[in-house]
């Protein structure tokens, strides 16, 4: 794969953002066709497929960003000359190709493409059907800018095939994929693993769990738990479930007390354990699949633990392993909490909702990964290249 040179990517970057800005309109009508022809039935998923004006706002903050961030190919990792005169140079290097399967949201299309192509990489957009009006336009100001810069289409390509066409294109590429990032539920993410010919880097689901400790301050832990349950249902980072303490002081009262804020902001609740014999109204976890299932809707599960093991037992045979929050004010507490729970995210008294390429300053994200090689977390530009190792000699041989 030819290398482009920085000057050339950020001449690209810019002529998008200029796109996109006199395209907006155009955007954002696309974008209505999809939403007119989309069943509300799955206000989470609606949610996502939105763009507006704020939204396309966000798309061209997100190319300017990356636009500044400094080159990630050619970095030099390591430089080494060994005594018999040998040099080793380790530099990141682009992937190749990558391949991208996402649901809904249009930003994706942005996002994605963008931080690939400044790392070097060719990639195939993948998204579903109910985007598919915001995507080809989006598609078509790549295109455009990828040409005003007198650079191949290849570079960026939306793929305009159907579910079963994506199977067989898994199963039989039409060309070589050196990364698959599946951004869907776990059919796909099996579908995926089980097919691929090639590196696959899982961005899991969510389902993220707080624990209260008897330790916690009261205060903090309702204004973290609401932020991160409401603040966004349909965001990966939104929480499901919330183990408390029963040691913690006045646990009877602070439960009701929770349940009535949750109540207020209209969150469906469900129980189990020693909080449904508290709020006798309220239905219970009927069977263990609700406890590994990621709600995106305004729906949480309150549940009690008898002590610290039995929470992070719970956390990690549960949850997605992408985002865990502890609410304690024993910093010794979190600080064992952080390193057993097996989360790409952890936390100490704070929301879910930071697990984020933004609010982490990482810049825009490919994903969030739940995966542990290459990188766990925010799929930053730093983090979409691989690495080379480059070898001089002069005539060695190895004996």
């Amino acid at each position: 794969m030819k290398l482009l040179n920085t000057t050339t990517k950020n001449n690209v970057l810019q002529s998008m953002m200029n796109i996109i800005e006199d395209k907006r309109q155009d955007i954002i009508k696309a974008n209505k066709k999809d939403l007119d022809a989309f069943n509300r039935d799955d206000q989470a998923l609606y949610d996502r497929l939105v763009v507006d004006d704020k939204k396309v706002d966000g798309m061209i903050q997100a190319i300017k960003e990356v636009k500044d961030q400094d080159d990630p190919v050619g970095n030099v990792i390591s430089d080494t000359t060994l005594d018999s005169g040998l040099k080793i140079v380790n530099k990141t290097d682009p992937f190749g190709t990558i391949l991208i399967i996402y649901e809904s949201r249009p930003d994706v299309t942005i996002e994605a493409a963008v931080l690939a192509f400044k790392a070097n990489n060719k990639i195939l957009l993948k998204g579903g059907k109910e985007a598919v009006n915001s995507n080809v336009i989006l598609e078509e100001c790549w295109h455009k800018a990828l040409e005003e810069n007198g650079l191949s289409k290849d570079w960026i390509k939306l793929m305009h095939i159907n579910r079963e066409e994506t199977q067989e294109f898994l199963r039989n590429p039409s060309e070589k994929l050196d990364l698959i990032v599946p951004r869907g539920g776990e059919r796909l993410i099996d579908f995926v693993k089980t097919h691929a010919t090639c590196a696959v880097l899982i961005s899991g689901r969510g389902n993220n769990f707080l624990y209260v400790s008897e330790h916690a301050d009261w205060d903090k832990t309702k204004k973290v738990l609401i932020n991160a349950k409401t603040d966004k249902i349909s965001g990966c980072n939104a929480l499901d479930k919330v183990l408390i303490n029963e040691n913690l002081p006045n646990f009877e009262a602070r439960v009701v007390e929770l349940a009535n804020t949750l109540g207020s902001h209209q969150v469906e609740i469900l129980t189990d354990a020693k909080v449904s014999a508290l709020l006798k109204d309220l239905p219970k976890v009927e069977n263990e699949e609700v406890w590994y299932e990621e709600f995106l809707a305004l729906k949480i599960v309150l549940s009690s633990v008898s002590d610290f093991d039995e929470a992070v037992e719970k956390i990690n045979k549960y949850s997605g392993k992408h985002s865990s929050i502890i609410m304690t004010e024993d910093t010794d507490e979190a600080a064992q909490f952080m390193e057993q729970i097996d989360s790409a995210a952890v936390y100490q008294n704070a929301s879910s909702r930071f697990t984020d390429g933004g609010q982490m300053g990482v810049g825009a994200e490919l994903a969030i990964s739940t995966d542990k090689l290459h990188h766990r977390g925010p799929l930053g530009l730093k983090q979409l290249v691989t690495n080379k190792y480059y070898v001089f000699g002069d005539g060695h041989v190895r004996v």
